[in-house]
């Protein structure tokens, strides 16, 4: 499939890109630590595969606005391939072969898997995520909490839960941590707001990069005058601190290719290869649903990005990689435009290895977690909850089970529940082939009859979507639905988006008795 390029060129972003790359490598930055931390790994190898995958990977993605890097699913996956294999650079060689694997992925075009998932789950990820991004740091955000920065799961490795550390936090809270907490939700909600935005300075100054940089200045100042307010180490972001290339090179390490011949090497490669790769599609597929756009990535590109980041990130010390739907939804609610502000971000990272270390551990993850909390209030508003109510059972019920599975189990676990939950609505109804598709030859463009069948469900919109990014320029395409007793929502949302970009293609577009729909916003 390939990508809708209609967004204006690079230069023409710059004022929007180059902050939500920086507001992205703010958050990024104490993930790719955490996650490192949990995953017991170095935690250099988290920052590795994080400017990996902004400073190669953000070029190579088949997506304008998805952000590589660490990702918080995986952690059990390396903690236990690490184990298994028995020393870090055995792991490394694993996550090489995880890229090849995934090279070889995306040439078969395995890539169209990610178009198999019924828009109600997406949305049900991404209201998911925000719900636990929401749930997870509000102990970050009250200083009560010392489990890692990136953590998702419901079940924690301390033996509590998403709900039992709020309530543990509540007990611990750290009074300094909260009070610079509070501060930045409060710059971050007027910073949001619509007519501030229409000044200059609003627009072209991220609300994030402000709170960082009060909340290092107010910690400093409880250093200074009320020393009990100051916020723990424990409670601030954590970097190597690396003052020359020598430094800089101890820290990296690389595969070990004696273990070529152990037959775990390659269950591990194959267990990181799919689960990474499959972890991407879906928050590629979300992303495309957040971009204002409405881009459609090139799913079959963006696995042999993810490939070819691994083996990268594989080769110098790092962990394996994956679209990452935190990041990528952060960097859509900053207004990032094009896959520039992800290369941002990676320089950014790049640049905190080389001189930033001392500035940057002296930022209160609580500021951090102020930043996420906005993301994930923008992910779950109840506005998106009232929309899935209105389009009937079929759509709330999946979407509901996805965002409850999710929260009680982790992100792969949960959308495969509300995958089948999906599945079982659209096996109720009966479908023959999807459409029947004719051309007429015209004196001013190629007409195009395209004829849809009795029944047509989700199962059918990869085809349809196909078959309608096929179709050639100048073109006049008449869609009838006239013989149609069911469209699932999902067809009618893929025509109505088509609808929309036909323009660009000097395509023509007539609609015959298919019903109009609302396409959901998401951002």
């Amino acid at each position: 499939m390939k990508e809708i390029k209609s967004t204006p060129s690079f230069v023409a972003n710059l004022g929007k890109d180059i902050p939500s790359g920086l507001v992205v490598f703010l958050v990024a930055l104490p993930l790719c630590l955490g996650i490192a931390l949990a995953s017991g790994a170095p935690l250099f190898s988290g920052l590795i595969t994080g400017i990996v995958g902004g400073l190669l990977v953000a070029w190579l993605s088949g997506s304008q606005l998805s952000v590589s890097g660490p990702a918080a699913g995986l952690t059990v996956i390396v903690l236990n391939g690490i184990e298994t294999l028995g020393t870090f650079e055995a792991f490394l060689l694993a996550v090489v072969l995880a890229g090849f694997l995934q090279l070889v992925l995306g040439f078969v075009k395995a890539g169209v898997i990610g178009l198999y998932f019924p828009s109600s789950v997406i949305r049900g990820m991404l209201a998911a995520i925000g719900l636990i991004l929401i749930l997870k740091q509000i102990p970050h955000f009250m200083g009560g909490d010392e489990d890692f920065f990136g953590e998702m799961e419901f079940f924690q490795a301390d033996g509590r839960n998403t709900f039992s550390e709020i309530g543990h936090a509540f007990a611990s809270i750290q009074h300094g941590a909260l009070i610079v907490g509070i501060i930045s939700l409060i710059i971050l909600i007027v910073w949001d707001n619509e007519k501030l935005k229409r000044l200059k300075f609003f627009k072209l100054v991220p609300g994030a990069l402000v709170v960082v940089l009060l909340s290092i200045a107010i910690n400093a100042l409880f250093e200074r005058f009320i020393p009990q307010l100051a916020i723990a180490d424990t409670h601030l972001v954590s970097i190597p601190n690396i003052s020359s290339a020598q430094e800089l090179g101890n820290e990296l390490r690389f595969p070990d290719f004696s273990f070529f011949t152990n037959p775990q090497l390659y269950l591990v490669a194959f267990t990181i290869a799919i689960v990474a790769s499959l972890e991407t599609l879906l928050s590629v597929e979300a992303v495309d649903k957040l971009d204002p756009h409405k881009r459609r990535s090139d799913m079959n590109r963006e696995l042999k990005a993810q490939g070819v980041g691994n083996i990268v990130s594989g080769m110098i010390g790092g962990l394996p990689m994956t679209a990452v739907i935190v990041r990528g939804s952060a960097n859509v609610a900053s207004g990032a435009q094009t896959r520039l502000s992800s290369f941002v971000h990676g320089v950014f990272l790049f640049l905190s290895v080389l001189f930033l270390a001392g500035f940057l551990n002296r930022v209160p993850l609580s500021a951090l977690a102020a930043v996420l909390l906005v993301v994930g209030f923008k992910l779950t508003k109840p506005s998106l909850y009232k929309s899935q109510i209105k389009l009937g059972h079929e759509q709330f019920i999946p979407f509901i089970v996805t965002i409850v599975a999710i929260l009680f189990t982790d992100l792969l676990i949960g959308i495969c529940i509300g995958l089948a939950v999906g599945i079982f609505y659209i096996l109720k109804a009966n479908y023959n082939s999807p459409y029947f598709f004719h051309k007429e030859e015209s004196t001013n463009r190629e007409l195009i009859r395209i004829k849809l069948s009795e029944h047509v469900s989700f199962l059918n919109k990869a085809s349809i979507i196909m078959t309608l990014d096929k179709l050639p320029k100048n073109s006049h395409v008449i869609i009838d639905g006239g013989n149609s007793e069911y469209i699932d929502y999902d067809v009618l949302e893929a025509i109505q988006e088509f609808k929309k970009t036909a323009h660009e293609r000097n395509i023509l577009v007539e609609l015959v008795n298919i019903k109009e729909v609302s396409v959901l916003e998401m951002h």
